[in-house]
């Protein structure tokens, strides 16, 4: 006979953990107890076969528990005379695993489509293996009574199965039915329509071309038919977003085929539990409506994650399914902002009573050559954390200002928040605010190191420098990009870090862009980037792409305006006045932005002069170049001697010249593409041959191109480099705050040794 005390952390509450080891125990005729508290999942078990007990738990735990650590202690048999589901602790500090929300299982869609079933169509059914977790949850541990489920009572019946240990709803905290549970409603007008009827009247109305506001769980969603063409540019028109992708949802896998060509990954995840927005290429001659993703050749596409969806989609091949907010700002949440801020976009609002803790957008990914690759990390995927390496004091490293996230730690996890996104207004700014103090209350951990982007202008750095903490890190943005891919990869570097994006602020007061560095976790030595050149105007350069190409023509032309004036002919009037610009840097501070050398490119051969949101110009330009056929070698060279500086002005004329002869723009387009590959190529092989280090990571969002990241990777294998990639953590400016805590943490380690 022999007792043993478990400790279990992870994501092990919400999830069945607690029936699972009671039926466990009882299975191998074990007494004892199991609990939750903040610490994880605490068991003990008393009984001959508790090493069978221990090995099953190891081996084979519930389906959406992820176990973290186990910790085994035996001690003295006390003589235990049953097995217990004690009462959850709170006394302790927490680090209990937040589950994040969970596509809804097939038993309850069976449920949910069996007539003879008391949850009949009933469109917020769930259970332990499935539903709403993180959207809800206000405090751990996860009881009901810490959730938004509080104000809805349990009738007998939904009791009775929260109660019943072999029930696969004991303690699900969601558990509903028509009952007792939400109630889905519509508005509109005027008039508010209540259950199946609402249900039939929002189906009617995307069916007549209308748009509806729905709330889903992490927010609301603007959705219309996807192959009504006029619906779509309707949405488009009164939402504001003239070209920017829209994604859809499609009733079933076999449907999302003839849509688009899934990789064996894609479809995998596009089924998995976490239901994100998959990118893939998209196929011709669909019904879908030709203006969901005008500028490139993919489409994203996701499945029904909730039983509400599921309804929906029964008389849908395909519903545009976007995120509901005015542009710039945070997602809408509350049945009376989305009344609100959606009265001029939605002709209906289907709606719930259900409250909703913390917003969430649905989480993207994409297919890339290394596999999987998240773009935006958020429902499905967050708030599972990242390990450590070991424990460090709590730190905040509070992002970047586009496409935001935070990451907060405690002990040896690092909490990676959900996408925030561009934090451009008070109200983005106040949605971080909120997430991070809600998770902060969480967690119980209040952070003691502060790490911030150098930024001087950026909201967020600002505020991290006025927090009161024991110590504030400023960490470069481009080292922060590439230290989130060694964190990834569990390597301290050495390494060529190649980072490549649109703005980082550099140490030197410029906006860098395209940055060769010699990178480790606690320091970096820039040996190479691209020339600077001056951003005409500042942002107005970025929202006008045919700006920079002056800016890279008057730079190969010595100031000349002869060559910008044949390439921009319909801009005569500004041009005099760029030019003056760029002989005094009035206004115009020096970048070498990779991000900034694609826009470029992609005015001068015509595809872009004004651009509608970030990255237009280079996704145009990535689109074009995949019809290229002709491949024309592009002069791309090293102007340094000491470091490694790409001049783009060869580059720059040549493609000029050839575009004004009448060569095809989309060869054109290919042929940078390449060049810009062998140029990152050439700078890893000199940095090799300098420092001895064959080992290369990527970071940026340039990098998420996937015709320039498959040619680059091609090279870099075929001069035997190593590559680090990330695949959990986005090349955007979504791993910043990673890289900032991690550098963080090597800068403490460094500090005690």
């Amino acid at each position: 006979m022999g007792r043993f005390r478990i400790r279990v952390e992870g994501i092990v509450q919400g999830v069945g953990f607690r029936p699972f080891i009671h039926n466990l125990a009882l299975k191998y005729n074990l007494k004892g107890w199991v609990l939750n508290s903040p610490d994880g999942v605490l068991i003990e078990v008393e009984g001959e076969q508790a090493p069978c007990f221990l090995r099953e738990l190891k081996e084979d735990p519930p389906p959406l528990a992820v176990v973290e650590s186990l910790e085994v202690e035996e001690l003295e048999p006390v003589g235990y005379e049953g097995f217990q589901i004690r009462s959850s602790r709170t006394e302790e500090e927490p680090i209990t695993l937040i589950p994040p929300d969970v596509a809804t299982c097939d038993d309850c869609l069976r449920e949910m489509r069996d007539p003879s079933d008391r949850r009949y169509r009933y469109p917020f059914l769930n259970c332990t293996n499935c539903g709403p977790r993180f959207t809800i949850i206000e405090s751990l541990p996860y009881d009901r009574s810490r959730t938004s489920m509080k104000r809805f009572s349990m009738c007998p019946d939904c009791q009775r199965e929260y109660r019943d240990l072999n029930d696969r709803r004991y303690h699900a905290q969601p558990v509903a039915c028509p009952k007792c549970g939400p109630r889905l409603f519509l508005k509109e007008g005027e008039a508010t329509l209540f259950d199946e009827e609402a249900l039939k009247r929002a189906k009617s109305l995307m069916k007549e071309g209308k748009i509806l506001a729905i709330k889903g769980l992490g927010g609301f969603h603007l959705a219309c038919d996807a192959t009504q063409e006029a619906a779509v540019l309707e949405l488009r028109k009164r939402k504001g977003r003239p070209h920017k992708a829209l994604a859809i949802m499609v009733s079933d896998l076999e449907t999302a085929e003839r849509y688009s060509s899934l990789s064996p990954e894609g479809k995998k995840e596009l089924i998995s539990w976490r239901r994100p927005i998959v990118i893939s290429p998209k196929k011709e001659r669909t019904p879908l409506a030709p203006s969901l993703s005008p500028d490139n050749n993919r489409i994203g596409i996701m499945l029904p994650y909730t039983p509400l969806h599921h309804l929906l989609m029964e008389d849908f091949s395909a519903l545009v399914m976007t995120s509901a907010n005015e542009s710039g700002e945070p997602l809408v949440s509350s049945n009376e902002e989305a009344m609100e801020k959606l009265s001029g976009v939605a002709d209906a609002f289907l709606l719930n009573d259900r409250e909703i803790v913390q917003k969430l957008d649905d989480s993207v990914l994409a297919s890339f050559p290394q596999g999987i690759q998240v773009i935006r990390r958020a429902r499905g995927c967050a708030p599972s954390p990242f390990k450590l390496w070991g424990k460090f004091p709590s730190i905040l490293g509070v992002g970047a200002e586009m496409k935001n996230t935070f990451s907060l730690t405690k002990r040896d996890y690092l909490f990676l928040s959900h996408h925030i996104g561009d934090l451009e207004n008070w109200e983005s700014f106040e949605h971080f605010l909120s997430s991070l103090e809600h998770l902060k209350k969480l967690y119980r951990v209040e952070p003691e190191v502060i790490a911030y982007d150098l930024h001087p202008q950026y909201l967020v750095s600002q505020y991290a420098q006025s927090l009161d903490a024991e110590m504030k890190i400023p960490v470069q943005h481009h080292h922060a990009h590439i230290a989130s891919v060694l964190f990834e990869n569990r390597d301290f570097g050495p390494v060529i870090g190649v980072s490549c994006d649109g703005t980082g602020y550099g140490e030197d007061g410029a906006i860098w862009g395209m940055e060769f560095l010699l990178s480790r976790l606690n320091s970096f030595e820039r040996f190479g980037h691209l020339e600077y050149v001056p951003l005409l105007g500042g942002e107005e350069a970025i929202r006008k792409p045919w700006r920079m190409g002056v800016s890279h023509l008057l730079n190969c032309e010595g100031g000349s305006l002869a060559l910008p004036r044949k390439v921009f002919p319909a801009f005569e009037r500004e041009l005099e006045v760029l030019q003056s610009q760029w002989r005094k840097s009035f206004g115009s501070p020096l970048t070498s932005s990779a991000g900034r050398l694609f826009d470029a490119v992609s005015a001068i051969l015509g595809f872009s002069g004004e651009i509608t949101y970030e990255g237009q110009a280079a996704i145009i330009l990535e689109r074009e170049g995949e019809f290229g056929k002709n491949v024309f070698p592009l002069n791309f060279p090293n102007k340094g001697e000491e470091k490694f500086i790409l001049d783009p002005s060869p580059l720059i004329r040549e493609i000029a010249y050839r575009k004004l002869k009448g060569e095809d723009p989309r060869d054109l387009a290919l042929s940078f593409h390449e060049a810009f590959a062998r140029g990152i190529l050439e700078a890893c092989s000199w940095g090799r041959e300098r420092f001895g280090v064959r080992k290369v990571a990527l970071s940026g969002g340039v990098f998420q191109n996937l015709l320039l990241l498959s040619r680059l990777l091609e090279m870099l294998k075929e001069n035997e480099f190593e590559v680090l990639l990330p695949k959990n953590i986005p090349f955007n400016d979504g791993s910043i705050s990673v890289g900032q805590v991690a550098i963080s943490c090597a800068k403490l380690e460094e500090k005690c040794v």
